[in-house]
């Protein structure tokens, strides 16, 4: 929940910046996030640990909430649902006297909802999935989330196994579920071309 909270907050004002805001640079920022979001956990794994260790975070919770919060995936489903926001809107809020802040909660927000939460769904499946960075960051047994445990589960009992399979699955079905609507309509916002 950090983790996708954190990304949103981060996330959503960098993705309307990318989407909206006219600035030297602007392709190459968003060539960048593109670049960075292909970019595999293996590669970004040692420049990750050597920062984590660097500040002493290694093995808290924060090793694994931190970097997720800075994620470039969901700035970039994110960006493309604020693409879908009408340029004629924009002119006649600045026509209005709403500066850039303004804009941005008043307009942008409400309008890139469907991009917003199809990040967070994304976000969280992602988070909630998660395997290699725990395991990469996190020594502490009793700080591992259940997708590390489930594999050691499954090895000593199958009924508990089973259970354990069924609280894992769980939230991903609910948020999935509840989010699926706003999902799909952020897939179509980023499948738009002005």
């Amino acid at each position: 929940v950090a983790q996708v909270a954190g990304n949103l907050l981060v996330g959503a004002p960098a993705a309307w910046a990318i989407s909206r805001l006219r600035f030297r640079g602007r392709s190459m920022v968003r060539g960048l996030y593109i670049v960075l979001m292909l970019l595999p956990f293996q590669v970004t794994m040692v420049p990750s640990y050597l920062v984590l260790r660097q500040f002493g975070l290694l093995d808290t919770p924060w090793a694994i909430i931190l970097p997720g919060i800075f994620s470039t995936f969901p700035v970039f489903i994110m960006a493309k649902g604020f693409d879908a926001v009408p340029i004629a809107l924009l002119e006649a809020a600045s026509i209005d006297g709403a500066g850039p802040l303004r804009t941005f909660f008043h307009i942008g927000v409400p309008l890139g909802v469907p991009g917003i939460l199809s990040a967070a769904v994304l976000g969280f499946l992602e988070a909630w999935n998660a395997i290699e960075q725990p395991m990469t960051f996190l020594k502490t047994k009793a700080l591992w989330p259940l997708s590390l445990y489930l594999p050691q589960i499954a090895a000593e009992k199958l009924g508990l196994a089973m259970v354990a399979s069924l609280v894992m699955l769980a939230p991903a079905v609910l948020i999935f579920r509840f989010g699926q609507k706003y999902l799909e309509l952020g897939i179509q916002a980023s499948g738009l071309k002005e």
